[in-house]
């Protein structure tokens, strides 16, 4: 059954298909981006798959001008999340992301690779048997079982100097394969309850050395991830990062000092040598605080520089329009919406409708497999061919 059509007029339309100029020469086709979605697809040893690269290919094919990866583990030590998360952590991961590259390269995409430590959140690394983060404070929530997550969090171990020196080398090393895989940036995950944002969230930093206590201490580990993934990959690579309050295990997160610790945390980020930030909220452009005021994106765009990226319930094209209309954004993620439909940005040329998102693409497992289950029992019910440009 269809969602309603909501279609902004064409003048609005023509906004999200103006090409966008990043630092460091790279022109993106349009504002519309695929924003980052764990797909737990890879292989074993965290190489991605021919599957992978149809299902990235499938993004660029279809009118999307940047496509960002889904969560990509930095090290072989605590980085991983999820059993069967793809990785750049030897030279057998990265070869294998060529092909993902060259395949949306060949339809006129652009592509950033996300890295990402799980820290605290990580449910499946076979690297290593436990788990640490910033402080020894047990996660709130349960593992997620779309992921292969089954009961409570475990319980971390507080990360030693030795630790976070080599979580950031990870991370430097992570970006320097992508560029040599041939991504055309990187996405820094400072979001969602990972690793860079634990050490941002008081209640799971209980640290009291040079990463705790103090807001500004408590960014420091993100700021020396962005200084060694730029010394790593050079001035002509792109750098984004990822934002958010809320986090994949507490959802209703919000900053305690409100628009004040956004202002410290959005100005300290827009000093670092990044190309772009990129903000997630459940809707984009709800207020960030309260039931009035400024939502996340536009209180980042009000003390960076940098382009700024919205990501939140964007697939009504008159929500997306809207954010950039009122200059809260200067591109739009989509996460739902892209998922759906893998050509959104084609449908939303010719006018064509749009569906509403199917679930059962990410149950019982959020992997391509599943999807393609689901998409061919639909075909089966049905009786009447695919129902859904689904891109997996």
């Amino acid at each position: 059954m269809n969602a309603p059509d909501h279609r902004p007029n064409g003048a609005a339309q023509a906004g999200l298909f103006t090409p966008l100029r990043l630092d460091r020469g790279l022109t993106l086709a349009n504002r519309l981006a695929v924003a980052p979605m764990t797909r737990v697809s890879a292989t074993e040893d965290g190489r991605a798959t021919p599957q992978m690269a149809d299902y990235y290919a499938a993004f660029a094919a279809g009118g999307f001008g940047l496509v960002i990866t889904e969560g990509i583990y930095t090290d072989r030590a605590h980085a991983q999340g999820y059993l069967f998360q793809p990785g750049l952590t030897d030279d057998a991961q990265r070869d294998a992301w060529r092909t993902v590259v060259d395949r949306v390269h060949a339809h006129g995409g652009r592509i950033i690779a996300q890295l990402m430590h799980a820290g605290a959140l990580s449910q499946g690394n076979p690297h290593r048997g436990a788990t640490k983060g910033p402080s020894a404070v047990l996660p709130k929530g349960r593992q997620m079982t779309f992921y292969r997550g089954d009961g409570p969090y475990r319980m971390p171990e507080a990360m030693s100097d030795e630790d976070i020196a080599e979580a950031i080398e990870g991370f430097a090393q992570a970006a320097r394969r992508a560029q040599e895989a041939g991504f055309d940036g990187v996405e820094i995950h400072g979001a969602n309850g990972y690793l860079l944002d634990q050490f941002l969230t008081a209640h799971t930093n209980l640290r009291a050395d040079r990463y705790g206590g103090s807001l500004e201490n408590r960014l420091r580990l993100t700021v020396e991830v962005i200084g060694a993934v730029r010394r790593a990959t050079g001035q002509r690579f792109i750098v984004g990062v990822r934002s958010s309050q809320g986090k994949v295990n507490d959802f209703t997160h919000k900053w305690e000092g409100g628009e004040t610790d956004a202002a410290q945390i959005y100005r300290g980020l827009g000093a670092q040598p990044i190309d772009y930030l990129h903000t997630t909220e459940f809707e984009a452009w709800r207020p960030a605080f309260g039931d009035q005021g400024p939502s996340l994106a536009a209180l980042a765009r009000r003390h960076v520089a940098v382009p700024v990226l919205a990501n939140g319930s964007l697939h009504d094209p008159l929500q997306a329009d809207g954010v950039m209309a009122r200059m809260e954004a200067d591109f739009v993620s989509l996460g739902r919406g892209a998922l759906t439909h893998a050509d959104w940005p084609a449908r939303l040329r010719a006018g064509t409708g749009f569906e509403a998102f199917d679930r059962g693409v990410l149950a019982p497992i959020a992997d391509l497999a599943n999807a393609a289950r689901h998409r061919e029992e639909r075909h089966c019910a049905s009786g009447n061919g695919t129902s859904a440009q689904d891109p997996d």
